[in-house]
């Protein structure tokens, strides 16, 4: 008996179907077997409108000084450009939504707020070692090239997983999810396999401006467009020199990220429970006393952060936005931690430090101590005095 051609092509074609499928299955039981909450699979070619996006947002400086994403704009442009031979990409979702809404502690003037992601371990690393497991096993069993990523790879996310289907980018840029609101980590598997992929997620944030009202510091100049340079989450991980002296009365008592526009999404009531495996939140960095983090140095920053994500900006620009809590505290008691820091070895100390001393001190106290430490050698500490009126 003689088999046409286009019953082999047929019967080729559904082995690969086939293929695909199991291969699909497969990656989604190792995703449920390693936590995630979500596993979606999307293609290279899904996200044809990150490139003008992304040339919009850097044209018009909203990405302030993380010259990274200038850097690396062709290869974030599109999947392929980053690995030429991807076929398929899975995303992965990981709840870490909060037990109770994170912005209840800004009505605590003597703690410190620290964004609900860095509470723990370092998610990137607790992540990436998760889609390491994922990945070895799947290779083993697909026989094809893998590469993952957790977001310090010039990998677009959050576009990547709306068109994997995890959720959509709502006007606050951040990913909602309908059954875990926005509090998603994100991961990617890159591979050289052919696998099913997912329908894309719409839009489902209709006139709700929620989280565009919920920020401080008005950083979206419109829906679904942030200004980095106003975002509080940039101004006290990545920003490394002085804060915008108009901006830090507005910061509160945030010394590492912002979730308020996160906390503030209607989505987040729909959200799942979360799993077994999410990860659990220091107890020591739930509401941390401004008084003992103006108290660390190097040393003690170093051990006090040890893996967490925190650690990674370094004691200097750490201390500095505790300082600015501790302005915004009107809290006298802690003119003594701020005076020693006026002597601290870093200008960007110093520099907040007078800051922080000029709100919580009597005025003629404040004179007293500018005519004990000036003149200042530094530009930009003596440019706080300035501003403070006694230089």
């Amino acid at each position: 008996m003689r088999i046409s051609t286009s019953e082999a092509a047929s019967g080729d074609d559904d082995r690969q179907l086939r293929r695909r499928q199991k291969l699909t299955a497969f990656i989604r039981e190792e995703a449920t077997a390693q936590g995630f909450d979500l596993c979606r699979v999307t293609g290279p070619d899904s996200i044809p409108q990150v490139p003008a996006r992304l040339e919009t947002f850097l044209q018009d400086g909203h990405h302030g000084t993380m010259a990274w994403l200038a850097e690396t704009q062709a290869r974030r442009s599109s999947p392929k450009a980053l690995w030429s031979d991807v076929r398929s990409i899975v995303m992965f979702g990981l709840n870490y939504g909060p037990d109770e809404d994170p912005r209840l502690l800004q009505g605590k003037s003597d703690r410190a707020a620290i964004s609900v992601y860095a509470r723990n371990r370092d998610y990137h690393d607790v992540i990436k070692g998760r889609l390491k497991e994922i990945a070895t096993r799947f290779a083993a069993r697909a026989g094809e090239d893998v590469k993952v990523f957790v977001d310090t790879a010039p990998v677009m996310e959050k576009p990547l997983a709306e068109a994997a289907g995890l959720g959509w980018q709502g006007k606050h840029t951040n990913l909602v999810s309908r059954s875990h609101g926005s509090w998603l980590f994100l991961g990617s598997l890159f591979t050289t396999a052919d696998l099913t992929q997912d329908e894309p997620e719409t839009d489902h944030c209709g006139s709700c401006r929620a989280c565009l009202d919920a920020c401080p510091t008005a950083a979206f100049p419109a829906p679904y467009r942030l200004d980095a340079r106003r975002c509080i989450s940039y101004l006290t991980i990545e920003h490394k020199g002085p804060i915008d002296a108009a901006l830090r009365p507005l910061i509160g008592n945030r010394i590492y990220g912002c979730d308020d526009c996160l906390a503030a999404c209607p989505w987040n009531k729909f959200a799942a429970s979360a799993s077994e495996m999410k990860l659990r939140p220091r107890e020591d960095l739930m509401e941390p006393s401004i008084a003992f983090l103006l108290t660390l140095d190097d040393g003690s920053f170093r051990a006090f952060f040890s893996g967490s994500p925190v650690k990674r900006i370094g004691r200097d620009r750490f201390v500095r936005n505790v300082l600015i809590a501790a302005g915004n505290s009107g809290d006298a008691g802690l003119i003594g931690p701020c005076l020693h820091l006026a002597d601290d070895a870093s200008p960007v100390v110093r520099g907040m430090a007078i800051w922080a001393l000029r709100r919580l001190m009597l005025p003629e106290e404040f004179e007293r101590l500018a005519a004990a430490r000036l003149p200042e050698d530094d530009p930009e500490v003596e440019e706080e005095w300035r501003m403070a009126g006694v230089a």
